[in-house]
């Protein structure tokens, strides 16, 4: 598959589009933040 046939997300925290991974192949659906940063970066504004 070519890299501009992925899909992709925007990230909720630093608003960037970030594309599938294969390490999230099984769980893309599931994926919300494109970093661990942006992950803990939630979790400090709860």
């Amino acid at each position: 598959m070519k890299k501009y046939n992925l899909p992709q997300k925007t990230c909720p925290i630093c608003n960037f589009p970030f594309s599938w991974r294969k390490k999230w192949e099984k769980n893309w659906d599931n994926v919300i933040y494109c970093s661990q940063k942006c992950r803990m970066s939630s979790k400090k504004k709860t």
